[in-house]
């Protein structure tokens, strides 16, 4: 028998959710065949399999969320092996649909998906009993939970469970910030400098039940919540704003898609930006810069990574070496990229990495704004709408097409020179494109 596990479809995935089986039990398979698709906090993937032989069990429903890496989801059997007891009582019994299960049928199988041990049914009610909660309520908590809570001195009577039945898991503890561990199971350490955070609910915030409707969250969702929480929070960073007059872009623009026409590709604005930017990180090498604890990383290209608005959240597919592309096939692989990102068909490698982020909101009429570092990028641009405004040129008022722009930089790789350098480049790209190809 060999088991096929969840693969790691990334270097940073952790876990995701098996969408759909291309298989059921009883087919044979070749190496090479796609069974699955699993789906990522970015990505939906096709799985292929490794091994031949003829599906035995189909471990995971489809619709499974928060699968890890690593954990079984079927079994195949080889050539002459006789389908095992396991097997035939799965035959027996048809794989449940997660998507249809109710909430507590999925609550119970979650615990299974998870590396978090589940003691036998006598030694879990020993141990999950323990002294009630401020309300009077019992307190269910699993052995791992438990112990993680006493490593950091939290109280479980104050952590809010999301396990079967309002139990207390592993992430439940994991989501709650508490000072220093003391030692001692039950009582929260003092923190040096900031008390525990404690997350309220709606309804102890005042808002009544029944009055919202609850969107869980999905993989992609979490992820952006966590890692904007973490670069928000630990990144020191800080805003340069100018305004950029783009009246000659625009007849740039125009010529150039007249010429673009017969080739059937369309250049927007962001296509011109993305250029400018890849040139003027070029041009300004500092602020193409990652930090790491080893020192800061100067990147040899200008692989821009463009925000792209999904069902859901937002993802960010990468132009690589983009200072080396026509404004032309940046217009093309934008276009394809952007397609695939609202399917959910990027490869890992076409929107992990990166060295600079680009987010536009022009296009909804947004002036300005200053968007949240993706790590591991020292800056990222927030380009708003361009509009008609009041300029004085020559010393005369006169109207101009007016774009502002935004960078906000980490202070550990791009400083305030560093950033005004590259706005300084980018600017005078902007508003003489012709300099774009000097």
């Amino acid at each position: 028998m060999t088991d096929v596990l969840m693969p790691a479809l990334s270097p940073t995935m952790e876990e995701g959710t098996l969408a759909k089986w291309h298989v059921k039990v009883g087919d044979e398979v070749k190496s090479g065949d796609v069974i699955a698709e699993i789906e990522t906090d970015k990505a939906t993937m096709e799985v292929e399999a490794v091994d031949e032989g003829v599906v035995e069990a189909l471990l995971v429903p489809e619709g499974t969320e928060e699968v890890k890496v690593n954990t079984p989801i079927a079994r195949l059997r080889g050539d002459g092996e006789a389908a095992s007891q396991d097997t035939l009582e799965r035959q027996a019994a048809p794989l449940p649909n997660a998507k249809s299960e109710p909430p507590q049928s999925r609550a119970k199988t979650e615990p299974k998906l998870r590396a978090e041990p589940t003691p036998p049914p006598d030694e879990t009610r020993l141990r999950t009993a323990a002294a009630p909660r401020p309300d009077g309520g019992r307190l269910f908590a699993s052995p791992l939970a438990r112990r993680l809570a006493k490593d950091a001195g939290i109280d479980l009577a104050h952590v809010k469970g999301s396990g079967p039945h309002g139990r207390i898991i592993r992430r439940d503890v994991e989501g709650v910030r508490g000072g220093a561990p003391t030692g001692r199971p039950g009582v929260v350490g003092q923190a040096p400098e900031a008390a525990p955070a404690v997350v309220l609910s709606l309804e102890q915030q005042g808002i009544a039940p029944g009055s919202y409707d609850l969107v869980p969250l999905d993989s992609m969702k979490k992820t952006i919540a966590r890692r904007m929480t973490a670069s928000f929070r630990d990144v020191p960073h800080f805003p340069l704003t100018i305004d950029l007059e783009i009246d000659a872009l625009l007849s740039a623009r125009a010529k150039l898609n007249a010429l673009l026409e017969r080739e059937g590709v369309k250049a927007s604005v962001n296509d011109l930006v993305i250029k400018a930017a890849a040139i003027a990180l070029i041009r300004a090498p500092d602020a193409n810069a990652s930090y790491t604890p080893q020192g800061i990383a100067r990147h040899h290209h200008a692989d821009i990574a463009v925000a792209v608005a999904v069902d859901g959240g937002l993802i960010t597919p990468i132009v690589r070496q983009a200072e080396t592309k026509g404004v032309g096939q940046i217009a093309r692989e934008m276009k394809d990229l952007a397609e695939r990102a609202r399917a959910r068909k990027l490869k890992p490698e076409e929107f992990q990495g990166g060295t600079f982020s680009i987010s536009n909101l022009g296009m909804y009429g947004i002036r300005t704004f200053a968007s949240i570092i993706n790590e591991p990028h020292g800056a990222i641009l927030s380009v708003g709408a361009g509009e008609q405004r009041p300029v004085v040129q020559g010393g005369q008022l006169a109207v101009a097409t007016v774009m502002t722009v935004t960078l906000t930089c980490d202070h550990r790789v791009v400083d305030g020179a560093i950033g005004a350098r590259f706005l300084s480049a980018f600017k005078a790209l902007v508003e003489d494109p012709v300099t774009m190809i000097a």
